[in-house]
């Protein structure tokens, strides 16, 4: 029994904390995405859907409390459908499509809305109370190392010189603000009013405004970039501007099975093809693709000659680089609308945002394979491959 992908949307990504949804929960974002998504397809019943996957990297506070429960309620209307909660980090938004597209293949679900949604804004950096195990903290303190550090790490140990970082980054905001030019992602966006209480004159107003685009994306130039001082080691080459950003939104897409595309007369655009993950060194965990994009290639049955075109995860422009190289990848192919560095990294929905991307785009230029890949912070990497049907 195959799994097959019938349509996805997405939040615009808004800049965290000072962006369009500083103010906004990420269940509320989920929720106008969702109610977009199910809009297209009024045939398929509410009660018929079997589950709502979410993934989210920080589970606590406004993304706490079982979000994807929450989102079933607040989105369907209905009682009857469940939901859960997912966290692989970063790759948390890849991660609810694969359980997704697991799920129908055993038989066990016909209809899924898998995704992730993230707010960086309301919610600190790494979480409101972190507590390693202290007895492991002693003897491994790198498992716990900030993600600034291991982009330090990468760059030495991989040779990535600060200036190829900062050109990275200025070809990431290019490719981003032409294709925003172009208007490549406005159909795939779902535009969202939000309603902001503020203070003025010592009077409490209301306004409201829609945030329809990726705030993240900005006109710069590699001088400018050279300028910025390393944020994370004091004679290190990781800054502000060769990092991503913080980010909030979400993702979602449609996952069926055979049974409900001829039920519901659903036309596919696309299948998960393999989904694998993999264990790297924990001080150095950008390089995570390197070890996950091989494993799933050779589980598929396939080689890196098949991939037209790849969604990395910026989140770092050494470790991009750094996989580039390594893998060998064409960088012509990789992130052709610009990267999280540009674009934003909103976490746990950023595996759903770059899907949702990779197919659009793929449609455009008529391709067959892409993959979706991504580092994982405490040392994984994530990829996945998607055929164009």
């Amino acid at each position: 029994m195959e799994a097959y992908i019938v349509k996805g949307y997405r939040s615009a990504v808004g800049k965290a904390p000072r962006g369009g949804f500083r103010f906004t929960r990420p269940d509320d974002i989920a929720v106008a995405v969702i109610r977009k998504l199910m809009s297209e397809f009024p045939q398929i019943p509410k009660t018929e859907i079997d589950d709502v996957v979410v993934g989210n990297a920080f589970p606590e506070g406004e993304s706490g409390l079982n979000m994807g429960r929450m989102l079933s309620l607040m989105a369907l209307d209905t009682v009857e459908v469940p939901g859960s909660t997912v966290n692989r980090y970063c790759a948390s938004g890849v991660e609810s499509i694969a359980i997704a597209t697991a799920k129908i293949r055993a038989g066990m679900a016909d209809v899924i809305l898998a995704g992730g949604a993230e707010t960086m804004s309301l919610i600190a950096m790494g979480g409101w109370r972190s507590l390693p195990n202290p007895t492991v903290a002693k003897s491994h303190p790198d498992w716990w190392h900030g993600m600034g550090l291991t982009a330090e790490a990468v760059a030495r140990e991989f040779n990535v010189s600060r200036e190829e970082q900062d050109v990275f980054s200025f070809n990431s905001h290019e490719k981003a603000l032409k294709a925003q030019t172009d208007k490549k992602f406005e159909s795939q966006i779902v535009p969202i009013e939000v309603t902001e209480d503020y203070f003025e004159d010592g009077k409490k107003k209301t306004r409201k405004y829609t945030v329809a685009q990726d705030e993240g994306p900005r006109k710069s130039d590699v001088a400018g970039l050279s300028k910025l001082k390393p944020v994370f080691h004091a004679t290190g080459s990781v800054t502000a501007g060769n990092a991503s950003q913080m980010s909030d939104g979400a993702a979602f897409l449609l996952v069926v099975s055979e049974k409900a595309l001829k039920q519901y007369n659903l036309t596919p655009i696309a299948r998960l093809v393999d989904y694998q993950v993999a264990g790297v060194e924990p001080y150095k965990m950008g390089i995570g693709p390197i070890s996950a994009i091989p494993k799933a290639l050779k589980h598929a049955g396939m080689t890196l000659n098949q991939i037209e075109q790849i969604e990395l995860n910026e989140a770092f422009a050494s470790q991009s680089i750094a996989i580039i190289k390594n893998l060998d990848l064409n960088p012509d192919i990789v992130n052709v609308n610009g990267g999280a560095i540009a674009l934003g990294h909103p976490l746990g929905a950023t595996g759903s945002k770059l899907t949702v991307q990779l197919l659009e785009e793929m449609r455009l230029r008529k391709q067959k394979y892409g993959i979706v890949s991504m580092c994982i912070g405490s040392g994984q990497g994530a990829a996945a491959i998607y055929e164009l049907l």
